[in-house]
């Protein structure tokens, strides 16, 4: 009787446990695909994440053209960067100084590029409807949606990105397309790794690799 009795806790606590997953589950598939790509790459763990260190490179043919070092206290937003030997801090508030543009401009790039799926949160960006097509350096059929920003407004207004993903809703290519039809540039997304839940690409190269974009020195506290 004992065991019979187990055995039922164990299968009723089973169905449960299958229950709670299932309406998660459901819950999230509920939810735009943008939505999904930033919870997939940990946007509900930036809650517990008080700094984030990175350095931003850019090597063309081999040869380092760019390395800036950022410090960003996500408590206060007061972002500091490290740039040869010089360091310049400021608070990252809705209005930008003449003074603090410099350094305000190189971060929302470098920022980007580093934590792009959370800009599909915090971006007033249009995205469109998600279609199948070929990505354009693996040559692999994969899921892809366009993001287009404003043509007023911020640093690049009127540009937008194709965005290629997987099933797991973690980008892997991506074009970026200039306002005006100028130029464009597609890249790869790759080298990944998890930094206390917050998934990072270390890694984007050209089809030829003579463009490399990368980070290194990551921190997350």
């Amino acid at each position: 009787m004992k065991k019979i009795l187990l055995l039922t806790l164990s299968v009723i606590l089973f169905n449960a446990c299958k229950d709670k997953e299932s309406r998660t589950d459901t819950k999230e598939a509920d939810l735009e695909i943008h939505d999904q790509i930033a919870i997939a790459n940990g946007f509900k763990q930036l809650d517990s994440i008080n700094k984030i260190k990175f350095t931003f490179n850019v090597a063309i043919n081999d040869t380092v053209r760019t390395e800036r070092r950022w410090s960003w206290d996500l408590n206060n937003n007061e972002i500091s960067l490290m740039e040869k030997d010089s360091t310049m801090s400021y608070i990252k508030k809705d209005s930008i100084t003449v003074k603090n543009q410099y350094i305000d401009r190189r971060f929302v790039n470098d920022s980007y590029w580093l934590l792009f799926p959370f800009q599909l949160k915090w971006s007033d960006a249009d995205i469109s409807d998600v279609q199948l097509a070929k990505a354009p350096i693996s040559k692999k059929e994969m899921h892809m949606l366009t993001v287009s920003y404003p043509s007023d407004g911020g640093y690049t207004p009127g540009d937008s990105y194709d965005i290629y993903y997987n099933e797991d809703f973690i980008i892997q290519e991506w074009v970026y397309k200039a306002a005006g039809g100028g130029r464009e540039m597609a890249t790869t997304w790759e080298d990944y790794e998890d930094f206390e839940g917050i998934k990072i690409s270390k890694m984007h190269k050209s089809l030829d690799e003579s463009f490399q974009l990368y980070f290194t020195n990551i921190s997350v506290e």
